[in-house]
C-alpha cells in the first residue's frame, strides 16, 4: 500500500509545466513591467505567431498566473497579482546573468545596461537603483534587514512625511526582500516598495525609458534621493 500523495504535488507540477515553456516564460518576464499588454504586443515581443500567443495566454489565464481585461475590441492581459510577480522574479533570480546569451547588437547591450542601472520589478524599484535605495534606507535606520525585511518606526514616519500611504495590514507584507537578478542582492519589495516606486514616478524622481522596464533618475530625483537617503549617482 502506497502513501497518499501530497495534494500540493499535483498543483506544483502543473505550475512548473506552465512556466517551463520558453514562450510563456518570455510573456511572464515581459509582464513584470506591471502594465497590461495586448496579445499582439506580446506576440511581437516573443517573436511568435498570433495563434501561438492565444494558445499560451489561454493556458496562463486558466492556470491563474494571468488576468485579462477587455476594453471594446481589445483584450489585455497582466500578471494576476503581486504574488505571481514575486514568483516570476524569484525564479528569474536563480538564472545568473552570465548564463544568458550575450547581446548581439549595440542597442541590445545598451538596453541590458539600462536595465541593470535601474528598472521596475513589477511595481517596485530594482537594479543598482533599487539596491542603492534599499541600502540608503538601512543606513538611515528606516529599514531593518537582519531578520527579514521590516520597516522601523522611523521608516513608517518617513513614508508619512513623504505623504506616501500604503496598507500595512493587508495580505501583502509591508516590506520584503526580492532577489535582484542583476545585482544578486535583495532589494525592497512588498507594499512599501510598491508605494515608494509609485511616489518616485509620480514625483518625477525617476522616469521610464524605452519600451522595457528600465528607468533613470532625473535631476529632481538626484536631489531628492540625496537629501532623503544619501544617494549619489
Amino acid at each position: 500500500m502506497t502513501a497518499a500523495k501530497d495534494p500540493r504535488a499535483r498543483r506544483l507540477a502543473a505550475l512548473a509545466a506552465l512556466v517551463s515553456d520558453e514562450t510563456r516564460a518570455a510573456f511572464l518576464l515581459a509582464l513584470l513591467d506591471g502594465r497590461a499588454w495586448t496579445a499582439g504586443e506580446l506576440a511581437r515581443h516573443a517573436g511568435v505567431a498570433a495563434s501561438t500567443t492565444s494558445e499560451h495566454l489561454g493556458k496562463l489565464i486558466a492556470g491563474g498566473l494571468l488576468g485579462e481585461e477587455r476594453q471594446g475590441r481589445h483584450r489585455y492581459v497582466r500578471l494576476a497579482d503581486p504574488q505571481v510577480a514575486q514568483l516570476v522574479e524569484d525564479l528569474a533570480g536563480y538564472v545568473a546573468p552570465e548564463d544568458a546569451d550575450p547581446p548581439r547588437t549595440l542597442r541590445a547591450a545598451s538596453a541590458r545596461d539600462a536595465m541593470a542601472r535601474g528598472r521596475t520589478c513589477y511595481d517596485h524599484l530594482a537594479g543598482r537603483l533599487g539596491i542603492a535605495v534599499t541600502d540608503g534606507m538601512v543606513a538611515r535606520g528606516l529599514l531593518r534587514t537582519d531578520a527579514g525585511f521590516a520597516l522601523t518606526e522611523a521608516g513608517v514616519d518617513w513614508f508619512r512625511g513623504l505623504g506616501v500611504e500604503f496598507d500595512r495590514g493587508g495580505r501583502r507584507p509591508p516590506a520584503r526582500g526580492c532577489l535582484d537578478w542583476t545585482e544578486r542582492r535583495l532589494h525592497l519589495a512588498g507594499a512599501a516598495g510598491a508605494a515608494l516606486c509609485r511616489h518616485a514616478l509620480a514625483a518625477g524622481w525617476v522616469e521610464r525609458i524605452g519600451s522595457e522596464r528600465a528607468v533613470r533618475v532625473t535631476g529632481a530625483g538626484e536631489r531628492a534621493l540625496r537629501a532623503e537617503l544619501g544617494w549619489s549617482p
